[in-house]
């Protein structure tokens, strides 16, 4: 099963929950108890929402573009201004 199947599978459940509560709620009639699952019940269905804006998000995961990296070598201009690692500038001395 795929996140979204999942996730309409469960968005059912909490809808059956939620209609299974309030017909609890008739019998039984309000009290602190029944507070308690019809929070429950609203704070699971909230939680579910924001899962759902998260998991739009996870899209497959993109792969970076790949960058080619030629065979030839670099144009030594790029390195007359560079140190060498450990070594310092080529017109100093080494520490």
């Amino acid at each position: 099963m795929s996140v979204q199947d999942d996730l309409k599978s469960v968005q059912r459940c909490l809808d059956d929950l939620a209609r299974s509560v309030g017909r609890l709620e008739q019998q039984i009639g309000p009290g602190l108890e029944m507070r308690r699952v019809r929070t429950d019940t609203d704070h699971l269905r909230e939680s579910l929402a924001l899962l759902k804006e998260a998991a739009a998000g996870l899209t497959a995961p993109r792969r970076p573009d790949l960058v080619s990296i030629p065979d030839t070598p670099y144009d030594t201009s790029l390195w007359t201004d560079s140190d060498d690692e450990g070594l310092g500038a080529r017109d100093r001395r080494a520490p």
